[in-house]
């Protein structure tokens, strides 16, 4: 080789090696050689993909004031907002654009779940990493305090009678407990008039102390506060029993004669294509997260059950609840 091409070749081989380091520091990776997770210390996001206010950025801040409280980890955690579609936008941005990436976590529920059968994704949660579920909370129907509608019944039969003029707001899959509620009722769930709210509950109650809704349903984080100001009349909640705290004079469904119980469980993810690493750390974390005092305090605030699932069993668990949500939606009506 003549000098002339020697020079050449070296002048690109450090090239190569720049462009390398290059790429490296741009890289979503985050964990160094000896598999610690984000060695460089880097910003996490987590993402609430719903409009402040709503359960899913409630559920987002609880966990991100935990591991700041509880000292938990030693890097930066951002909590944003991307609203849209019922988590669908966000869904999708997660998968195209941050494949591999362990600095993107979200919050999701059961609509990466129902959203997939309505034909609003073409993602489901067999196309992200999901790491942990992490809680489960409870549904609540909910009236304006001047409403005509005491009961959970009074609000049944109209619907029953003229179900065209009564608007009922809900976000996404939040109609399905409802369907089942007035399938078990012998109703036609086909016929309730749903308004759908993709944002969550902040804009559903922002209806109701309107008048543009006659009832509304959502999760009881969502509600609790208009509840507790005397805006609005809880007529039932979907637990098993009777929850605990402020909302504790609410009757079940259950209690008034209508065999359904639903809850809507709320989970961590992260992208396709997220390395061990991340994933067994944030599994460790979610777990202390969960069993510290701060969030346990969050919990009781918001009446959450704390459902801490992980690994195979969260796999299974999401196998049952896909099919579950199937299931129901094709008894309701909602898809063929």
């Amino acid at each position: 080789m003549n000098r002339k091409a020697s020079l050449l070749w070296s002048v690109l081989a450090v090239i190569t090696l720049l462009l390398s380091a290059c790429n490296g520091g741009n890289s979503p990776s985050s964990s160094n050689d000896n598999g610690e997770y984000n060695a460089k210390k880097q910003a996490v996001e987590l993402v609430a993909p719903a409009d402040p206010g709503s359960g899913w950025d409630t559920t987002a801040r609880a966990i991100a004031q935990t591991l700041e409280k509880e000292k938990l980890i030693n890097f930066p955690l951002q909590v944003l907002n991307e609203p849209g579609a019922t988590g669908a936008v966000s869904l999708s941005q997660l998968v195209t654009q941050h494949k591999g990436d362990d600095l993107k976590l979200s919050i999701t529920s059961t609509p990466i779940l129902s959203n997939y059968y309505y034909g609003n994704s073409e993602y489901s949660y067999k196309d992200v990493t999901m790491i942990a579920r992490l809680i489960t909370e409870y549904y609540v129907i909910v009236v304006p305090t001047d409403s005509p509608f005491q009961t959970l019944d009074d609000l049944l039969q109209a619907i029953n009678d003229d179900p065209a003029n009564i608007a009922l707001g809900a976000a996404g899959d939040d109609r399905l407990p409802f369907a089942l509620i007035v399938h078990e009722s012998g109703g036609d769930a086909k016929k309730v008039k749903f308004i759908d709210y993709p944002n969550g509950g902040g804009d559903i109650a922002n209806a109701l102390l309107n008048g543009d809704l006659d009832a509304g349903i959502s999760g009881v984080s969502e509600f609790r506060g208009q509840i507790e100001a005397g805006n609005f009349r809880a007529l039932a909640v979907t637990s098993k029993e009777r929850l605990k705290g402020s909302v504790s004079e609410i009757p079940t469904v259950i209690e008034q004669g209508i065999d359904v119980e639903f809850g809507n469980w709320r989970a961590i993810m992260g992208p396709p294509g997220m390395s061990e690493t991340a994933i067994k750390y944030w599994e460790d974390i979610i777990k202390t997260t969960l069993e510290s005092e701060t969030f346990q305090q969050f919990a009781e605030n918001n009446q959450w059950d704390i459902t801490y699932l992980v690994g195979d069993e969260f796999q299974e668990y999401l196998k049952q609840s896909d099919s579950d949500i199937k299931t129901g939606l094709e008894i309701t009506g909602q898809i063929e």
